[in-house]
């Protein structure tokens, strides 16, 4: 198993077609867009992809797709480490469709498989029980597959317990964590408990969605960024990923503007995103299966054509 990367993993939206079907070249584009932009790796098949509403023959493909474009890049320029490919895609509410759709994802060969944390002990009734099901599932896959867990807003936040992280760090078998829990102070203690926390093998990699407080827990030992942001300016993730440490100064500017840039994703996303990725020359209809475009309003546009404009001004302070 190769080591996993350090910073900035976009969590890809799915491109489509006029007609609503996945634009799988625009995927391939949107890959090399990340990659040309040093991100660290792409949680592809995620919420921001709309696995809610996507076959799962689209969700494996999608991470298939992303996977061997990556390899592909990875292979032609051998100046970098190849990007790490995690993806989900498990939505379903019984264990054996579950299985089936894991299974799938885990075939394309990604770097790792993410869990999402609301699908064991669905009625969220005790840490053991999410224990048991999860202990199932892992028992359930294959064990060279490298594993990962993901608070999926979608249908509920499952957030962590202490002892469900010390379970995943004595397994073994967990490689990432996509923490939504949007705390710093809960983060840091996470990543402590990891750190402190014998296992047998692999432990958990922590990374942080939320932009807010991402400075604080990169300082505080997270291992970069996972979220909805990097589809607009991933660079600045990546980054500040690379340099919060060693330019102190200018980490604090790049973490201020991130900071309040996030508070956009409240705008109409993934539509957004599409209308960012348009103007960089990834064309792509604005359509989305989670939200309406047309509510996309001018003063939306204005407001993303504002945060670009920013964009440049602190990319200009760090070249």
């Amino acid at each position: 198993m190769r080591r996993f990367n350090f910073g900035a993993y976009p969590t890809m939206v799915t491109p489509y077609h006029p007609d609503n079907t996945v634009d799988y070249d625009a995927v391939r584009k949107m890959v090399k867009w990340y990659w040309d932009e040093g991100c660290a790796g792409i949680f592809a098949s995620c919420q921001s992809s709309e696995i809610h509403l996507l076959s799962l023959e689209d969700r494996v493909k999608l991470a298939k797709v992303v996977k061997e474009t990556a390899d592909e890049l990875a292979a032609a320029d051998k100046s970098r480490e190849p990007m790490t490919i995690v993806a989900s895609g498990h939505i379903s509410d019984s264990f054996e469709d579950q299985l089936e759709e894991l299974k799938g994802v885990a075939a394309t060969g990604v770097d790792a498989l993410i869990l999402i944390s609301n699908r064991f002990d669905i009625d969220n009734t005790s840490d053991e029980a999410w224990i048991a099901d999860c202990q199932k599932m892992m028992d359930a896959l294959p064990a060279d597959v490298a594993l990962g867990i993901y608070e999926c807003p979608r249908p509920y936040k499952r957030l962590l317990t202490p002892a469900m992280i010390d379970f995943m760090v004595k397994s073994g078998r967990f490689a990432y964590i996509k923490d939504t829990c949007c705390d710093a102070e809960e983060i840091n203690r996470r990543v402590r408990q990891i750190n402190e926390t014998d296992s047998p093998a692999l432990k958990p990699m922590l990374f942080d969605a939320n932009a807010q407080t991402l400075l604080a827990t990169l300082r505080g030992g997270c291992s970069g960024y996972c979220g909805v942001m990097a589809n607009f300016h991933p660079h600045l993730y990546a980054w500040l990923c690379d340099n919060f440490d060693k330019q102190p100064e200018k980490a604090d500017l790049i973490g201020g503007f991130i900071c309040l840039a996030a508070y956009l994703e409240c705008l109409t996303y993934p539509a957004t995103a599409k209308y960012h990725l348009n103007k960089i020359g990834i064309s792509m209809p604005t359509l989305s299966r989670t939200c309406d475009d047309k509510k996309m309003t001018p003063y939306q546009t204005a407001s993303i054509d504002d945060m670009d404009r920013l964009a440049e001004h602190f990319e200009s302070l760090i070249k």
